[in-house]
């Protein structure tokens, strides 16, 4: 589904990529795909790591990752029809001739931001003055936050409205880029308490913007309101979102009347407060996601400043240069 901006912001048009044809520079010699370990499954299929000889360069291996779902040719022409881009899971081949159809993506080493975040707790250092080598600090939450908002523009540039954009389906790599990705269909929902049973469907509903929740619709505000969702998971380090609050009759009309969370842990009052922006009741009033991107580039950019500030002869050679220079090319 996407959304077409027309004059009333409102149109939409479903597109069957079944009727689009299949480039064939996408093809990759199933017999240079050594399959390995499984990194996940449901009811639809499964993803694998594996080792690709020569999908970039010849003679030379990569790790990548392996999606076998039962009807896959769809969704490799959307995927081919979006484009690639820093911050999703890329598109790097596919197997579609004399055997079952793979789809073959960049492999994240790390997994996924929710248990990275997690597992990162006892770790966290608010400073990059105070901290060892491998810490988690306010910067790299900012550059969580900053990563995924720039992906998200990209999609939505494209007209693609995601639709289950949280922690749990953005990834998470070398030098601690993060990548959007959504592996819904390979993901077993049927054991995941995210997604709630609403009618015939399980629904992440503590993700769900008002006008999804009740009036089954999804744009690309309601992708913002996952975004500040999201937003709250990364500065909380990984909680459950509306923690402790279970999903009934009473949540439903908690969200209908305006109810927003308490600020995150690790959030400063700008960032909490671009939050409680995404969460807007009318969609017209949350943020676009380049607003977002330009949001969160002015926060990494004032937290760099306050870090060189602090950079005195007395202490500077025990404190290394800030790590996301490479995310903030081009935003000056």
């Amino acid at each position: 589904m996407i959304q077409m901006v027309g004059p009333n912001d409102n149109d939409y048009i479903y597109i069957n990529f079944k009727d689009f044809n299949y480039d064939k520079k996408w093809e990759f010699p199933r017999e240079n795909l050594e399959l390995g370990k499984e990194l996940g499954s449901g009811a639809f299929g499964m993803v694998v790591q594996a080792t690709a000889y020569g999908i970039n360069k010849p003679g030379v291996s990569q790790q990548v990752a392996v999606k076998m779902l039962k009807a896959l040719m769809s969704e490799l022409k959307m995927l081919t029809h979006i484009g690639q881009h820093a911050n999703i899971v890329n598109l790097l081949g596919a197997c579609t001739e004399t055997g079952p159809v793979y789809l073959i993506f960049q492999y994240c080493c790390y997994g996924d931001l929710l248990n990275y975040l997690k597992k990162s707790g006892d770790r966290y250092h608010k400073s990059v003055t105070d901290m060892e080598q491998q810490a988690l600090t306010f910067d790299d939450l900012l550059s969580f936050a900053f990563q995924v908002a720039k992906g998200m523009e990209f999609l939505s540039a494209k007209n693609c409205i995601h639709r289950d954009l949280a922690a749990r389906n953005v990834l998470v790599t070398k030098g601690r880029l993060v990548k959007i990705g959504d592996f819904g269909l390979a993901r077993d929902i049927d054991n995941d308490s995210n997604y709630v049973v609403r009618g015939n469907v399980r629904l992440p509903v503590k993700w769900m913007a008002p006008e999804s929740m009740f009036q089954g619709m999804y744009t690309m505000k309601s992708d913002v309101w996952a975004y500040g969702i999201l937003l709250w998971e990364i500065f909380s380090l990984g909680v459950t979102p509306y923690p402790g609050v279970k999903v009934d009759h009473k949540f439903y009309s908690m969200i209908e009347r305006g109810f927003k969370m308490e600020c995150p842990y690790y959030a400063n009052d700008s960032v909490y407060g671009i939050m409680c922006k995404c969460w807007a009741l009318d969609p017209n009033n949350r943020p676009s996601f380049s607003k977002l991107v330009d949001f969160m580039s002015g926060q990494l950019m004032d937290m760099e400043e306050k870090i060189y500030f602090l950079l005195t002869p007395s202490f500077a050679g025990a404190v290394r240069r800030p790590r996301h220079p490479v995310f903030l090319v081009g935003l000056y």
